[in-house]
């Protein structure tokens, strides 16, 4: 679900989809699992009501990417400063907790904000949340169960840039412990925009230049789901919400340091698909922890 207009409309979404699932054919782009999605679905109702109601139209297994972020606390008010991942709202965790519940795997983008999930304004609890609510991005009892996604550089000399070192954290991205692996946060070529190439025809747009945690979290997105495809192949079980999150961080790329930008900024491992595929489809993998996110 997309709650993010880019400067066409539709543009954003059509950009997301074509990192997952653009087709398989003879022109354009090729998404990263192409035969695995569904739908997309950009809305005007509240964004808790939609991911509910996409839920329910999922069975266990399947994936859900949640592309919003919403501007939090201490937010500036100057562009996405001060966004941050939806889950911190508590009608917004409730309905992710109902789809994990299901066996949905939730990947959530981590936000633009340049924040430090792990700052204690995010504590404190504003007037009108439940006094039963608590900081889900601390560690611990109050765990969405979410995959959350922060964006890495892309290796220098992509597309003729140079962002900082490969995988390390760029400036925008939200970071913390409760991030769970990064995807390319820049040079994503994918379709939509026109910038690429453009013309009359919107269908036959594309870009190399989208950007964000919006364009890391179809990254791990897609990721997961031709893991799951390769499970589903096997006759294998399929990875549950909490497995696939432990994978993340057990195994891909590390996150590489930045002058400025510290690997201790955590935003996660970036997927390698050989390994992920390797530790899911192997019989009596190591144990892992529960529904919570294991250490840091």
């Amino acid at each position: 679900v997309s709650g993010v207009a880019g400067p066409a409309p539709g543009d954003h979404g059509t950009a997301v989809m074509g990192v997952i699932g653009g087709a398989r054919n003879a022109r354009g782009v090729t998404g990263i699992s192409p035969d695995s999605f569904r739908r997309m679905a950009a809305f005007s109702k509240p964004s808790a009501t939609v991911i509910r109601e996409a839920a329910d139209q999922l069975s266990a297994g399947d994936l859900l990417l949640l592309e919003i972020h919403r501007s939090g606390p201490g937010a500036s008010g100057v562009g996405q400063d001060g966004y941050i991942a939806i889950e911190w709202w508590p009608d917004d965790y409730d309905a992710i907790r109902y789809a994990v519940s299901r066996g949905v795997i939730v990947i959530e983008a981590a936000g633009n904000g340049f924040r430090n999930l792990d700052d204690a304004i995010y504590d404190v609890r504003p007037p009108g949340f439940p006094a039963s609510c608590s900081n889900p991005f601390r560690l611990g009892a109050r765990d969405s169960g979410a995959i959350i996604v922060g964006a890495g550089a892309p290796p220098p000399g992509t597309h003729g840039a140079d962002w900082g070192a490969d995988r390390s954290r760029l400036d925008f991205s939200n970071y913390g412990a409760c991030v769970d692996a990064q995807g390319w946060g820049r040079e994503v070529t994918t379709t939509g925009y026109g910038d690429l190439q453009g013309g009359g025809d919107a269908n036959l747009w594309y870009t190399d230049r989208f950007s964000g945690t919006s364009s890391a979290s179809p990254v791990v997105t897609g990721a997961v789901a031709a893991t799951q495809g390769v499970l589903r192949a096997r006759g294998q079980t399929l990875l549950t919400p909490a497995r696939a999150r432990y994978l993340l961080r057990a195994t891909g790329s590390p996150q590489q340091d930045q002058p400025g930008r510290p690997a201790a900024q955590r935003i996660g491992n970036r997927p390698d698909l050989r390994q992920l595929i390797a530790a899911a489809t192997t019989q009596g993998s190591p144990k892992w922890a529960g529904i919570f996110r294991p250490g840091t």
